[in-house]
């Protein structure tokens, strides 16, 4: 096969292939020669030409992955909702996170971030200056109001809950044994109900997904 004539075309097809091998083999056991022998006779150069790197693939394809992000919807949709206050919205927001699809997703290519120090930069940077403020801050500060969690300083609590709930929990990010976030869970939920928000709940899904990539590393 020719180079494609079309780069938009081209750059599509090599998202596509890269994809599902991230999905099939993880993003560690997948090479740029993987890639290049799915790609239908595309050679090593019309990749290099659009991508410098598997890494820059690898943020192509997370790009795109999220680019039509449902989770968000989802979200703005619970911080919409009137049926819930605040301590039951951040319960609902938490428990979306975990189950959504794109996450889930995400986490079977299983991308290790400590490896990818820019990858992890930017995942920090957006959850203190966008999930954290742009989120769990309004619910944070309704449940101030309708009485549903005591909170002081809901700014900065909102950075920490965003932090600790996306990274310092995040297998992808600090692989753990299920003993391990078993007990890092168990200090969350501590956090949690100290402002009157009840987690203890989400441990199964979370204790599954931890196990699921525990197995397919």
């Amino acid at each position: 096969m020719s180079r494609n004539k079309y780069p938009e075309e081209t750059v599509n097809l090599i998202l596509d292939v890269s994809e599902r091998l991230f999905l099939e083999k993880g993003y560690e056991h997948t090479t740029v020669q993987d890639i290049i022998d799915h790609l239908g006779g595309l050679t090593k150069g019309a990749i290099y030409h659009h991508f410098k790197s598997k890494e820059e693939i690898l943020k192509a394809v997370i790009d795109r992955l999220f680019r039509e992000n449902a989770l968000s919807a989802k979200w703005q949709k619970i911080m919409r909702s009137e049926d819930m206050n605040g301590g039951e919205k951040l319960k609902a927001m938490f428990f979306e996170a975990i189950i959504d699809e794109q996450e889930q997703k995400f986490r079977k290519m299983r991308v290790d971030f400590q490896k990818m120090p820019q990858l992890l930069a930017d995942l920090m940077l957006r959850q203190v200056g966008d999930i954290a403020h742009n989120a769990i801050e309004p619910v944070l500060r309704q449940g101030i109001e309708d009485g549903s969690m005591t909170v002081s300083n809901p700014k900065e609590l909102a950075e920490v809950i965003s932090i600790l709930a996306n990274i310092w929990i995040n297998p992808l990010v600090f692989p753990m044994t299920n003993d391990e976030i078993k007990r890092k869970f168990e200090v969350l939920c501590g956090m949690a109900k100290a402002f009157g928000v009840d987690i203890s709940e989400m441990y199964g899904v979370l204790d599954s997904m931890n196990r699921e990539i525990n197995e397919n590393t």
